[in-house]
């Protein structure tokens, strides 16, 4: 009863949209059928006089204007590309067991299957009509499933619309067992069901449309004539979807009303608990990518096993928060990942997209883009990381004209070293050191971020200016790539469209990037005069193992040093692990 409610209720707004739809095609074909009267009058002799005649010469020319106006109108939204998701697509022949799963679940809700299958670099799952002319003709090797449905049986005429392609989030591949992802996707594969429906079809493609005929024609126009026309296509296209905007929502609720309707009786007890894991992978998942993956992004280097990580993040959250009661024998049964042939391959492909959405970056490796393993990564990242940082928190120190206090040697005068660090941001306000040049600091307390706390010296503040001034000039002379992908090839990672960027955090602040640059100036010494090493946590980003074990209560010291100006807290656990701040540390 539910199932038929919805889809009746998703066809009833589908019909509203095509009657808007309707109306608007009515309304421009009114001044020319007014014209067709006029002129069939005068022709017989019924329409005369000058009245008639001045009808005829004022209707007539605006019969034609309407009739190209909305002959361009209905070109732009034939030709405008609807937006399409960056995924990555997953060929039958690198997934059949994946195919099959999908197959048979649509077999047992009895609704159409998914036209073809790809990944997104997300915690989400969701169908998507790339059926629209635009999109052009399906690649090679996918003809088949694309035109005919990965089921046997689905043969589709011209009449009948090919089915929505199953987009799924790559880490519950990685994080669910197949009787999980099986469950989740249930209710999302059951909206292929009222997807086939023809008006559903129609009014989704003349909703989608609009839409991109709206971003089509707000970005063109380079000459007055093309902007005016835009922006009456603009308008139209506004009005529309003005007009059909609440069917158009109602419509998908109805769908998706009816999708859940009909997947209540597969896997229903499974699926409560596949719910929880969705929520544990997309904790595990932004953790992930802001922890531990943007880091390596910013030091030009791209995890290329995300998904794979995501399950050891995972596994550590379990066992830190003792959720792994019941994970045990979960974790025994068949992970969902192992319904692809080569999930590495997939792993990396989705890795690189990811790369490119949150942080923006080029399609292809280079030297100053290469994918880095697990194993790599303490070195290859969490070091490199470090002494970059380090080097550039000894440049500011050099631009502000700080030297190394009295008393130090000549090693210590001459190279990077931690005490010139504590000596600048622990000496109090009236101790005099090198004057600082007024116009490197003024530039710097200029181009950088005034902080509002004031417990924080002004030297802090100084310093913590120049380093993102610094920063600012470094990012500004980096050469920009390309963020869009390019267009979609037999090849292609992922399909085609550009590629917009999310950032994953906001701008770091002042006091955030002097404390990043004074932590790993720490991690510098420690490495290069107490033996420690570079790590990797999965839940926390790099971190600094000192004797094998973890460095936790660091940072409280450092902010200790920068806010208060106290440098004890610090100077305690430096003779404590046997680090030497007077010893000069290697850098980039």
């Amino acid at each position: 009863m539910g199932v038929e409610a919805g889809a009746q209720g998703a066809r009833a707004r589908a019909l509203a949209v095509l009657r808007i739809r309707s109306r608007a095609l009515a309304v421009a074909l009114v001044p020319a059928a007014v014209a067709v009267v006029l002129l069939a009058g005068g022709s017989t002799g019924h329409l005369t006089g000058p009245g008639w005649r001045a009808a005829r010469w004022a209707v007539i020319p605006l019969a034609v204007l309407v009739l190209l106006a909305a002959a361009g109108i209905a070109l732009v939204l034939a030709r405008a590309r609807p937006a399409v998701s960056p995924t990555v697509p997953v060929a039958e022949e690198q997934a059949p067991d994946l195919y099959r799963m999908v197959r048979d679940l649509a077999d047992r809700l009895d609704v159409p299957a998914p036209s073809a299958i790809a990944l997104t670099p997300d915690c989400d799952s969701w169908l998507e009509d790339r059926t629209h002319p635009s999109h052009g003709p399906p690649p090679p090797g996918d003809r088949d499933e694309l035109t005919g449905g990965l089921r046997a049986g689905h043969r589709r005429t011209s009449r009948t619309p090919a089915a929505p392609v199953l987009v799924i989030g790559s880490p519950f591949l990685w994080w669910m067992r197949v009787g999980e992802l099986r469950a989740v996707l249930a209710p999302v594969v059951a909206g292929t069901g009222p997807s086939a429906h023809p008006d559903i079809a129609q009014a989704r493609r003349f909703v989608r449309g609009l839409d991109a005929a709206l971003a089509a024609a707000s970005t063109r126009g380079r000459c007055p004539l093309t902007r005016v026309l835009c922006a009456g296509v603009a308008w139209v296209a506004r009005l529309l979807l003005r007009s059909c905007r609440d069917h158009a929502a109602e419509m998908e609720r109805g769908v998706a009303a009816a999708a859940a309707e009909r997947a209540q009786a597969v896997d229903y007890g499974l699926r409560i608990v596949a719910q929880e894991q969705v929520g544990l992978a997309y904790a595990g998942w932004d953790r992930l990518l802001t922890r531990v993956a943007l880091p390596a992004w910013r030091m030009g280097r791209w995890p290329s096993r995300l998904d794979a990580g995501v399950v050891a993040a995972l596994t550590e959250l379990s066992r830190r928060d003792r959720l792994a009661e019941g994970f045990a024998s979960r974790l025994g049964e068949r992970p969902a990942c192992d319904l692809l042939e080569e999930p590495g391959v997939i792993d990396e492909a989705a890795s690189l997209l990811a790369a490119r959405l949150f942080h923006g970056g080029p399609a292809e490796t280079g030297p100053d883009w290469a994918p880095v393993d697990w194993q790599e990564y303490p070195e290859e990242v969490v070091d490199r990381k470090w002494r970059t940082d380090a080097a550039r928190l000894h440049r500011v120190l050099d631009a502000l004209g700080v030297r190394p206090a009295p008393g130090r040697t000549a090693s210590e005068a001459d190279g990077p070293t931690l005490s010139r660090v504590l000596d600048h941001l622990s000496a109090p306000p009236d101790a005099t050191s090198a004057p600082t040049p007024r116009t490197a600091k003024g530039d710097y307390e200029a181009m950088g971020e005034e902080d509002t706390d004031d417990r924080e010296s002004e030297r802090s503040s100084a310093l913590a200016a120049g380093l993102s001034a610094e920063l600012a000039r470094e990012e500004a002379a980096a050469p920009q790539e390309l963020t869009e992908a390019s267009p979609a090839s037999d090849t292609a990672l992922w399909d085609d469209g550009t590629l917009p960027l999310f950032p994953l955090q906001p701008p770091r602040t002042a006091r955030e990037l002097l404390t990043d640059h004074v932590t790993a100036m720490v991690c510098c010494a420690a490495m290069d005069t107490a033996g420690a090493t570079p790590g990797l946590d999965w839940l926390d980003g790099p971190t600094l193992l000192v004797h094998g074990e973890r460095a936790a209560d660091l940072t409280p010291r450092v902010l200790s040093l920068i806010e208060d100006g106290d440098p004890g807290p610090l100077q305690t656990w430096l003779v404590e692990s046997g680090i030497r701040p007077e010893k000069p540390v290697r850098l980039v």
